[in-house]
């Protein structure tokens, strides 16, 4: 089977124009679907409209300052990784941004090398042992295709763990039936193999496992 990678949704909220575009450019090339604002206010606004896995904040915005910007963001339920990019060093500033609410910090001027590097971090899966992600109070064993916690074990088939490892790995991302497409089936399937194996799932794992947004599509559950 051939998978396209899903692209990781990246909000870059920084003034500066030409660092802006340039960021914008590379983390493009790099892999992920960019959306570039200039300003704090905008910044807030698309944080909380869309869908977001990790998100590139100027500390020095105008409207809202950066650091304002991701403590009202958290505030609100957001729980995408966030990456401050400043020009203020300190040991105090680092402290207040991380305090705010972000997962990195990287000064101005940096290394693009690095930035895509912390970026890798950050949208690490995390967890317990290597090669398990969490699904609720259970987790999925991914080389061995089963579910383990709770009531004991579930041993899921090729398309059932490659879906379900799919959404654990971004598990407050709302995915479109056709990224699941891509990145669980083989290309040769139709869009209704993804509700035919959500369902698979639900049946064998619990209603609850996997949420439907309607309109969007699906996310990892609550269980």
């Amino acid at each position: 089977m051939t998978a396209s990678p899903i692209r990781p949704r990246l909000l870059l909220v920084e003034d500066d124009p030409d660092l802006s575009q340039m960021l914008a450019e590379l983390l493009g090339e790099e892999g992920y679907a960019v959306t570039a604002v200039r300003d704090g206010q905008a910044g807030l606004h698309r944080g909380l409209v869309d869908d977001w896995d990790v998100l590139v904040v100027d500390r020095g915005l105008p409207g809202i300052e950066g650091v304002d910007l991701v403590t009202r963001l958290r505030s609100r339920g957001l729980t995408a990784p966030v990456l401050f990019l400043t020009a203020r060093g300190t040991v105090a500033d680092r402290v207040e941004g991380l305090d705010a609410g972000a997962q990195d910090y990287v000064v101005k001027p940096f290394d693009v090398d690095e930035v895509l590097a912390r970026l890798r971090a950050l949208l690490r899966p995390m967890g317990g042992a290597a090669g398990e992600l969490a699904v609720g109070a259970r987790r999925l064993v991914v080389a061995e295709q089963r579910l383990v916690g709770g009531d004991g074990e579930v041993m899921l088939s090729g398309r059932e763990a490659r879906l379900l490892e799919t959404l654990a790995r971004r598990p407050t991302r709302v995915f479109t039936r056709d990224e699941l497409l891509a990145a669980a089936f083989d290309n040769a399937d139709t869009l209704g193999a993804v509700d035919t194996y959500v369902y698979y799932l639900r049946r064998k794992l619990g209603k609850s496992v996997i949420e439907t947004v309607h309109g969007v599509g699906y996310r990892l559950g609550a269980s």
